[in-house]
């Protein structure tokens, strides 16, 4: 049995150590936010924070999640500044990839809370959107930059 923080919350999971964490959140805790989108941490839309850092957790062994803790886009509780930029902006299309975008700009502004447009496309620059939402994207991240909440 592994155990680990998720959103706040001690939970336990009875699954195979190797079983990649995005399935653990999806399946066993229902939370469908996280996205399932290449299996090779290469687009990004599984992004989920582990000990505040930005993961791909379709790659990150149930193992690693021991005694962690792991948020994903349910746990910003729908309060964060950019989930508010992100409506402002209208930047989803198709929307898919959108929290895993989310997760890896709140990464950005808790490391910068102020971030240059060069600096948000080098960090977001891992995050593919299929619909080309990147002006978008990098305009709601400005827009948050400005919140007194970040």
């Amino acid at each position: 049995m592994i155990e680990f923080y998720l959103n706040g919350g001690k939970v336990e999971s009875t699954s195979p150590g190797d079983t990649p964490l995005l399935w653990v959140i999806r399946d066993e805790f229902k939370l469908k936010g996280t996205k399932f989108g290449c299996g090779i941490a290469m687009c990004g839309a599984c992004t989920v924070h582990i000990n505040g850092n930005a993961v791909r957790s379709c790659i990150y062994p149930l193992s690693s999640a021991e005694n962690v803790q792991v948020t994903t886009i349910e746990g910003l509780g729908n309060t964060h500044p950019l989930q508010k930029a992100w409506i402002e902006e209208q930047v989803p299309q198709c929307g898919y990839c959108q929290s895993g975008q989310i997760m890896q700009a709140a990464m950005l502004l808790r490391i910068n809370p102020n971030p240059s447009d060069q600096e948000i496309v080098n960090h977001m620059s891992s995050n593919l959107c299929r619909c080309m939402t990147y002006m978008r994207i990098k305009k709601a991240i400005k827009r948050a930059a400005q919140d007194d909440a970040i």
